[in-house]
Order: structure tokens, then sequence, then C-alpha cells
């Protein structure tokens, strides 16, 4: 069990468990095909649009994938290396589906650590962190309030809430307005996956899920 000593809030988070980061093979082709396509179109059945995704803009290594990987996690945990940035759901026989990420645009936005999916929440609703909203008054003031789930809503159409002995880490694993930021760092610290990507995720974790964030030092995007 997580105590508020293993983190030290405002800071980032160190991450504490004993965890061996495998350097996953792939198990598909690194390249853009027909079923690319088919897996990031339109999606259906959505009270709000999630249009296809412009698979142009994207570098084709973070398209969703099935990868051979090794981790001493248990399957069912996601590990998200912000670093390679890409998550990992971890699944048995050593292998895992993987999700390209966009992460925090500074080391100290990243979040690090172990958490709990402690909510789920479809098209939810956005509100900036009291930190987001001094650094930036003008950009984030006028949300103070929150804004609606929806097409504008930069949480997108699914977002996972992160939680650390008991509290929220303000940290979530969420949908993208932006999709071409996919492999880069550019959120407030948050980890966003295309909208297709984090549907699929979503239907996949149940609340309780454990997740590994590690630091993103020290392994770079190839």
């Amino acid at each position: 069990m997580l105590t508020r000593r293993t983190f030290i809030w405002g800071a980032p988070f160190v991450l504490t468990g004993c965890m061996t980061q495998g350097r996953p093979g792939l198990l598909a082709r690194d390249e853009r095909g027909p079923q690319d396509a088919g897996v990031y179109g339109a999606v259906a059945g959505e009270p709000f649009p999630v249009p296809a995704v412009d698979l142009n803009r994207i570098d084709p290594k973070f398209y969703r994938r099935a990868v051979a990987y090794s981790t001493r996690e248990a399957a069912g945990t996601i590990v998200v290396d912000p670093g390679q940035r890409f998550a990992y759901l971890v699944q048995e026989g050593g292998r895992a589906i993987r999700y390209g990420v966009g992460v925090g645009k500074d080391e100290a936005f990243n979040f690090r650590g172990v958490a709990t999916i402690a909510r789920k929440a479809e098209w939810p609703r956005w509100v900036p962190t009291p930190s987001m909203i001094k650094r930036e008054p003008k950009r984030y003031g006028p949300y103070v309030g929150g804004m609606a789930g929806g097409v504008d809503n930069p949480l997108g159409p699914r977002a996972l809430y992160l939680y650390a002995g008991g509290q929220d880490t303000y940290y979530r694993l969420h949908g993208t307005v932006e999709p071409w930021t996919i492999g880069t760092m550019v959120s407030s610290g948050c980890v966003r996956l295309i909208n297709q990507d984090i549907i699929d995720l979503y239907r996949r974790v149940p609340i309780g899920t454990k997740v590994v964030v590690l630091p993103s030092h020290g392994s770079d995007v190839a």
C-alpha cells in the first residue's frame, strides 16, 4: 500500500516499485497498412462525432500495435513510458498492446510512480488544475468552472483518472483534439492518446487497474 511518504506532492513523483522495463520487439511491421485505416476510422454510436484520423500526420510507429514486451508487471497493468512516448497494456505470455502517446512538455510536468485507475468517464468534463491557471491565467482562467464534454473538450471521448494513496494525482490518460501531437512532449502533464486508442483502452481496463509511469529521462524516442 502506498503512503503519502511515497510521493512528494507538487514535484515529479519517484518510481519506487520493483519493475523491469523491457525493450519491446514488434510483432507487426511499423508501416501503414490497410488495417490501420479501419482501426482509425470514424467511430459510430457516440453522442459526439469521433472522426477518422489523418494518419499522414502521425508517425506509423505510434499506431496501436500488438508487441512483445518483457516486464515483471502482471497482465492487465498499464505501463507508461514517457521517454519513448508509449503506453503498454500488459498481456499474458510476454506480450502487450502498445499505444502511442503524447506527454508533458517538460520533466516537471510529468507524473512518475504507481497509481490506480479510480475513476473512468465517457466524454468527461475538463477542469484545468490550479497550477495550470496560475501558470497561464489568460489561457486557462476562463475555464475555471470547467468545460462540458464534447468535440472541443481537450480530454476527448474518454478519460482514466489516476489516484495514489486515495488522492487524485490530477494525472489522466485521455483522448485529444490534436492527434498530430501523439509522439511529442506537448501536454501539461497528462498522457494523451488518439481518440480511437483511448476508447479501445477504456473498454479493456476496469476501475482498480494498476498504472506504472516510468521516469521520462534516460529513454529518448528512437
